[in-house]
């Protein structure tokens, strides 16, 4: 019966990767019109949507000492619940370790002193769309007037933010005598994260950030450019490459978004029973399907947040943005978990094994000071929409360049022979020693090399005449 029942999951998976292509093809790509997400009432007509303000000013960041006296008054008078004996972070950010993280932020951290490191690298603002786009933008220092420099833009995604490439950028603009190229980098803040004004209008989503930052760069004159991004970032750069592939060098990812085709669902279903021939690794067999059940339960208990997050952003973004407690909970438990989901059984959460306390609290700090935290939870429900799901993403190929690095603590691994349904030119794809969901924060070392690795690869191979 068994054996019956497991032939017929075989011979769906079979008649699927036959039959799919035929009766589903591939879509061709939306046109993703410009749209206004300033103050006031949104003109119906294209053509009357106010004009932008194109100036590129500098910015610099510098929070008034009445935010930093608000913030200390309310980390004064924080109430926290009473935890449960003998838990660590099985129930989520365990308020022992809280009321410690709480100390330090009110008595230890300096939000002068990180605010410094915040402003060592350029950081600009320009008006895109009727809102204000915050990016840094890093231009290696030239020796070699031979050497090539390419433009490569970092795509942060939630609860993240800029803060974390701050240690990758300097392993990515600083050129090598073994290279004859090097990067020139800009990180955007997603709009309504961070220092991006966060759209008044409802329904930015993915395709709109992909487009905001296809124009950034086109203001910045880069037609032609590199992407690189996890969790939202890798979403958004999917939607660049498979919308604006004619702007893209290469992409590469951290976090492989695969939103489920239905051969990729029954690649899910072959590989319960068949991990080894869906899989790529012993490794990934093990995350993906062994035992199924623990990992469904791992996925609904590491994703709730986003069900809240994609249906009722302002009810929860109220409660965390009126309270920095609140807030640092909230954002925190990510970092413990996402990193590795083992923390979860540590009275600490594993926090300080990976990064500081000073390092975890600025990415804190950059949403509590930017009132941006419930902006960006909106971006969970506009992607979630009808208007988006219209658009079949999850159908469209991405025919670029593309180079994956798997890190084994990641949430979700993607194999190779999965991701190439939808990524159609996966050129490298690399299985990485460590590290978790936050590969720039956590591993910039390792996420650094393979970047370096693959834009050498594609150059070397010189694919669709790149970087005429």
């Amino acid at each position: 019966m068994q054996m019956g029942y497991t032939s017929v999951i075989l011979l769906l998976g079979v008649l699927s990767a036959i039959l799919v292509p035929l009766l589903w093809p591939d879509p061709d790509a939306p046109d993703l019109p410009d749209m206004w997400w300033g103050r006031g009432k949104m003109p119906s007509d294209i053509s009357k949507f106010p004009k932008d303000n194109t100036a590129i000013r500098p910015f610099t960041v510098n929070i008034k000492n009445e935010t930093l006296q608000d913030l200390n008054q309310r980390l004064d008078n924080a109430r926290l619940p009473e935890p449960l004996d003998n838990v660590q972070f099985q129930y989520g950010f365990h308020s022992k370790y809280l009321k410690k993280v709480i100390d330090y932020w009110r008595n230890e951290y300096d939000w002068r002193k990180e605010e410094r490191k915040l402003n060592q690298y350029p950081q600009f603002l320009t008006q895109i769309e009727g809102i204000d786009v915050h990016f840094l933008h890093i231009k290696p220092a030239i020796k070699n007037s031979k050497t090539r420099v390419i433009p490569l833009m970092l795509l942060h995604g939630w609860p993240g933010s800029v803060v974390e490439f701050y240690k990758i950028i300097p392993l990515l603009t600083t050129p090598s005598e073994n290279r004859d190229f090097v990067f020139e980098v800009i990180c955007p803040s997603i709009p309504g994260y961070g220092f991006s004004e966060a759209p008044h209008q409802p329904g930015f989503s993915i395709a709109d950030a992909g487009r905001v930052f296809v124009k950034l760069m086109a203001r910045l004159n880069f037609q032609k450019f590199y992407l690189q991004g996890g969790d939202w970032g890798g979403a958004i750069s999917m939607v660049i490459s498979s919308v604006y592939p004619e702007n893209v060098l290469g992409v590469h990812f951290n976090f492989v978004p695969i939103h489920g085709g239905f051969a990729n669902k029954m690649k899910h279903l072959i590989g319960i029973f068949f991990p080894s021939l869906v899989a790529d690794t012993p490794a990934q067999q093990r995350h993906l399907f062994s035992p199924f059940m623990e990992k469904v339960y791992y996925l609904l208990r590491e994703t709730g947040y986003a069900h809240i997050q994609g249906t009722k952003p302002d009810t929860v973004g109220t409660g965390v943005n009126d309270s920095p407690a609140g807030l640092a909970a909230y954002i925190l438990e990510k970092f413990s978990t996402w990193t590795n989901k083992e923390y979860v059984n540590l009275a600490d959460g594993g926090l300080t094994k990976k990064f500081t306390l000073d390092e975890l609290l600025t990415n804190v700090m950059v949403y509590w000071v930017t009132n941006s935290i419930t902006s960006s939870m909106r971006f969970y429900k506009e992607t979630m929409s009808e208007r988006i799901q219209n658009y079949k993403f999850e159908r469209l190929p991405v025919t670029v360049p593309t180079g994956i690095a798997l890190f084994p603590n990641e949430i979700i691994m993607t194999p190779k022979n999965i991701a190439k349904h939808q990524y159609r030119n996966i050129i490298q794809y690399t299985d990485m020693p460590r590290g978790g969901h936050f590969a720039a924060f956590e591993e910039p070392k390792l996420l650094a090399d393979d970047i370096w690795k693959f834009v050498e690869k594609v150059r070397t191979i010189k694919l669709f005449k790149l970087e005429k």
